[in-house]
């Protein structure tokens, strides 16, 4: 399993703490070693939390090219049919420019919502193949997460993935713990992604909203659902699916 190569500074701060609270328990009186040990105790805890915050397990997602994976490992919070009128008021809400969207604002839409928890992988995957495009990044409000509001107000990324088939609206959104998100593809033009392919990360806990129009899905999952990213088969192109 690997690692994201973004842990290295909050080791860093691993170590500085283990080597702060060392020094405090020797200004308090407490001996070398035992002042020792108890840096090296929270800093070795604090450092094999962070190490398994910040894995990157690999992921297939499946075969079938109809099939729409999560993008995010964590729990399905909501589901929510949108009219166009509603996506309009969300996306300007959200900061987003008409001329970013085009006619995907002239769509009803689902939004799918899964909501982390400190403890799930934090990377994010494209839940659909297609060109890639980095809308910006939007600074906001820092509402708990598993609140709706937080869809509309909260810092977040906005990423548009579209292909011949489909597209989809990426919000990576964080809440008061979670302060940054990531997305490492190219921000000045669009970039082919794979189904599946690693996009970014939110660190510490948040939630991703992703949404799709609700002609071209058929939804295969439920609130309180668990997911994993790259894997987990949220929906199906309507167009292929079964029954």
């Amino acid at each position: 399993m690997g690692v994201r190569i973004e842990v290295l500074p909050f080791l860093g701060v691993a170590v500085a703490l283990a080597v702060l609270i060392a020094l405090v328990g020797r200004l308090l009186g407490a001996r070398a070693r035992r002042a020792g040990w108890c840096g090296a105790a929270v800093g070795a805890v604090l450092a094999a939390y962070l190490l398994y915050f910040f894995r990157d397990p690999p992921r297939t997602p499946p075969a079938d090219e109809a099939a729409i994976v999560a993008g995010a490992d964590g729990k399905i919070a909501n589901i929510v049919a949108l009219d166009r009128a509603a996506f309009r008021r969300t996306a300007t809400a959200a900061g987003l420019k008409p001329e970013q969207l085009g006619d995907f604002l002239q769509m009803d839409v689902t939004r799918i919502s899964i909501f982390l928890s400190l403890f799930d992988v934090h990377v994010n995957r494209a839940p659909i193949a297609g060109a890639s495009t980095f809308l910006g990044y939007f600074p906001g409000r820092h509402f708990f997460t598993y609140l709706e509001k937080s869809s509309d107000y909260n810092q977040h990324n906005s990423i548009l993935i579209q292909n011949a088939r489909t597209r989809c609206l990426f919000n990576q959104i964080v809440g008061p713990v979670a302060r940054r998100v990531v997305y490492w593809p190219d921000h000045s033009r669009p970039v082919a992604v794979r189904k599946g392919e690693a996009i970014g990360m939110m660190k510490f806990g948040s939630r991703l909203d992703l949404y799709f129009p609700s002609n071209d899905i058929r939804v295969k999952v439920r609130v309180g659902d668990k997911v994993r990213a790259g894997e987990t088969v949220i929906a199906r192109l309507e167009t292929e699916a079964g029954p």
